[in-house]
């Protein structure tokens, strides 16, 4: 099969990056004739909320690549249109998360639909956005998906919000796949290390809250059910991440809940090679989102062996499983949610959920190959 695709990889960061690097890797390592088209640019800088959209790993995950994408520049749309035409694949692999894409990936999927052959395949990670979701968004997710022949979702609640807008269309619901591959892009650099860093002893039970922080995610309440928590053990919630709302808002409320000494904040963008090291400190990884479809965060934590704590919003409960690779509690429910915490440690549940987490990577079930497997048959029998 020959396949294009057009998506995030680096010098970009973070999930969805890597997502597309990883499913172009595994495209051609099943013997697929693949041709990645990225951006030369993502956002202009006014937009964008973090302190940078470049990757600062230096073990970064690379796969060849052709810029030539510009979102905000329409002669540079047609130039993409017109290398895939050339290129003539079989199927055209357009990742989707926000309607911000929607101009560029409309018009090219026009063009596409229009003078050629090729089939167009949405790999959808968010229909509409996770802090949006009204009539607009809703609007602009229907303009630029409507020409997509299969669409892959990786939660139920995509599939529905997807079939509420284009209701006669094909949906595919698979695996979110690992991200155990970013583990062997880690350093040497020792747990002990680290935990002298943060002026953790060894030892103490430490709780991780990872990736981009924003509102949605609920660490407010993480930070809430501390409190709950410390009545019953000692703990640290070690929270690590690029803050995209203000860490003095979650500060504050750890001091006004006096659990200032029991918060450690890292804010930044952790590279590659840093990973392990945090993942490595941690019993247990929880993430309280209030919202959610599905967490490339959870993926991570598994990759590494590490059991999820998390709420029953989105998908999350299709990967995590209550009692088996983690505990699903309901979300902005802090009593609930430090009820679990204390289960876990007080259960010794995290040895039994990390057997299972690696038995169950052991059978492939989140494997690349088997979303690579979707695509293909999505092609051969749509």
């Amino acid at each position: 099969m020959k396949v294009c695709v057009v998506g995030p990889t680096y010098p970009y960061r973070g999930g969805i990056s890597h997502y597309t690097t990883l499913l172009v890797r595994h495209l051609r390592a099943m013997g697929h004739s693949t041709h990645l088209y990225s951006f030369t640019r993502q956002y202009p800088r006014w937009l964008f909320p973090g302190k940078t959209d470049e990757d600062p790993s230096a073990a970064p995950l690379r796969t060849d690549c052709e810029y030539v994408l510009d979102p905000l520049n329409p002669a540079t749309w047609r130039r993409l249109y017109r290398r895939i035409r050339a290129n003539a694949p079989d199927v055209l692999v357009l990742q989707w998360w926000v309607p911000y894409w929607t101009p560029c990936l409309a018009m090219i999927s026009r063009w596409i639909k229009r003078n050629t052959d090729i089939r167009i395949v949405f790999i959808c990670h968010n229909v509409v956005p996770h802090d949006g979701g009204g009539a607009l968004d809703r609007w602009l997710a229907t303009l630029a998906l409507h020409r997509g022949d299969v669409f892959i979702v990786h939660s139920e609640q995509n599939r529905h919000e997807l079939e509420m807008l284009l209701p006669h269309v094909t949906v595919i619901k698979a695996q979110f796949p690992s991200y155990a591959e970013l583990a062997d892009n880690s350093s040497d650099r020792s747990v002990g290390e680290l935990r002298r860093q943060l002026g953790l002893p060894n030892g103490h039970r430490a709780m991780l809250f990872f990736g981009f922080v924003r509102p949605y995610k609920g660490l407010d309440y993480l930070v809430g059910a501390l409190p709950l928590v410390l009545e019953k053990l000692r703990v640290r919630l070690v929270v690590v991440g690029e803050f995209w709302s203000p860490v003095e808002f979650y500060q504050r409320i750890a001091r006004e809940l006096g659990v200032e000494h029991a918060v450690t904040f890292v804010n930044r963008y952790i590279p590659n090679e840093d990973l392990k090291p945090y993942f490595d400190l941690a019993d247990v990884v929880v993430l309280p989102y209030v919202s959610a479809t599905q967490s490339a965060v959870v993926q991570l934590a598994f990759g590494f062996g590490k059991p999820v704590i998390t709420t029953r919003v989105g998908g999350l409960h299709e990967v995590v499983q209550d009692g088996v690779n983690g505990l699903i509690v309901p979300p902005q429910d802090r009593h609930v949610l430090a009820d679990a915490i204390v289960r876990f440690y007080e259960q010794n549940l995290g040895s039994r959920f990390t057997a299972n987490i690696l038995s169950q990577y052991a059978q492939q079930r989140h494997s690349w190959a088997a979303l690579v497997q979707v695509i293909e048959q999505a092609i051969e029998h749509g």
